[in-house]
């Protein structure tokens, strides 16, 4: 009688992630692999091929009749010879570096970011700089969700904050991301630009009503 296949809940969870998260996760699974293969290549374990007996020299007995006897040693000692065979050829998934072109397998930016830019070509104060989550929203006109939710969503690092520890973590983004998503939210810098004006105006005119209020009533 054949029995049914029992599901497998792990791979029904794995479905409902989206599926960038599936490829991401996949992706760094592939790489823990090559990483532990080019391990076992540079290490190779010893092999019992190589073992050769050598036979200890025979003990010399005092026989307690004025003269000796040979006793062949009736246990052999194997020494083993470790033989290192050549570790296989393992061709790895490079990735290239945006910046030199040049292969590479790991990197901050790509750990961090899934941003194919070497350690060697990062660039944390200008082209690579990090900026806080609280001034993506405000320089950039993003919201919760275009940062949150708005594939793919965007990474981030988590950083104790410099002012005060009791605040909580700090997200990070990297701005280059930023900026290439407000592009995608607002079209064109200049739009972005107009908009940030418009804000501002905005925000001038409220308060502007309030101090006006606020010496009206002083007057009355």
């Amino acid at each position: 009688m054949d029995t049914e296949p029992v599901p497998d809940p792990q791979l029904d969870e794995d479905k409902k992630l989206p599926a960038a998260v599936r490829a991401r996760i996949e992706r760094n699974r592939q790489r823990a692999l090559m990483l532990r293969q080019a391990r076992l290549a540079s290490r190779p374990y010893p092999t019992g091929e190589g073992i050769s007996a050598v036979k200890a020299p025979s003990k010399t007995i005092d026989s307690g009749g004025g003269f000796f006897i040979e006793e062949e040693e009736t246990k052999e000692k194997n020494v083993e010879a470790i033989v290192h065979k050549p570790g296989p050829v393992l061709e790895f998934d490079y990735l290239i570096c945006e910046e030199c072109g040049k292969d590479f397998m790991d990197s901050y930016l790509s750990n961090h970011f899934d941003l194919a830019v070497c350690d060697g070509c990062r660039d944390a104060k200008e082209n690579h700089k990090l900026i806080t989550r609280t001034e993506a929203k405000k320089e950039y006109l993003l919201k919760d969700c275009d940062i949150d939710k708005r594939e793919p969503i965007l990474k981030y690092i988590l950083k104790k904050n410099p002012h005060n520890s009791h605040w909580g973590d700090m997200k990070l983004y990297l701005k280059s991301q930023i900026v290439k998503r407000s592009l995608e939210v607002w079209g064109t810098e200049e739009a972005l630009e107009e908009a940030k004006e418009v804000r501002q105006d905005n925000r001038d005119k409220i308060k502007q009503k309030k101090f006006d209020k606020k010496v009206k009533g002083k007057v009355l």
